[in-house]
């Protein structure tokens, strides 16, 4: 992304927890910081390929913040430290070495169909307007 425009975040449509996500984040980033784009779309397969990601199994949100791609937890913390205070606590995640999060991360992420329902609501008219495709 080139500098000044909108971060973006591509989370799987069809994830309850990576939709809930995406819903919270419209809530909360009343700045407008982020722009959303589906896993499923071209652009975000396109996004899961340019960062060497699987576009199949889609594990993981992908958080573009400032044009540097952030995965995993780290995409959370990210998010979390962009839209502000009370949220960007979480940012205190990132202190978490990636040995630990990473392997939990992948845990939820690969059982994330059996933790939580795969279908979700249709976005809200707040998400829809925010999403690129």
């Amino acid at each position: 992304m080139e500098q000044g425009r909108q971060d973006l975040i591509v989370f799987d449509g069809t994830c309850v927890f990576c939709s809930a996500f995406a819903r919270f984040m419209v809530r909360w980033d009343r700045a407008g910081h982020f722009r959303f784009v589906t896993a499923h779309s071209a652009t975000g397969q396109a996004l899961y390929q340019r960062y060497g990601l699987d576009g199949v199994a889609m594990t993981t949100n992908i958080v573009i913040v400032d044009g540097v791609p952030h995965i995993k937890l780290r995409a959370f913390s990210a998010a979390m430290r962009r839209i502000g205070w009370p949220w960007r606590v979480f940012g205190a995640l990132d202190l978490i070495p990636r040995g630990i999060a990473d392997p939990a991360y992948d845990w939820i992420a690969r059982n994330r169909y059996r933790l939580g329902r795969r279908e979700c609501p249709v976005p809200g008219p707040d998400l829809r307007a925010r999403l690129i495709e």
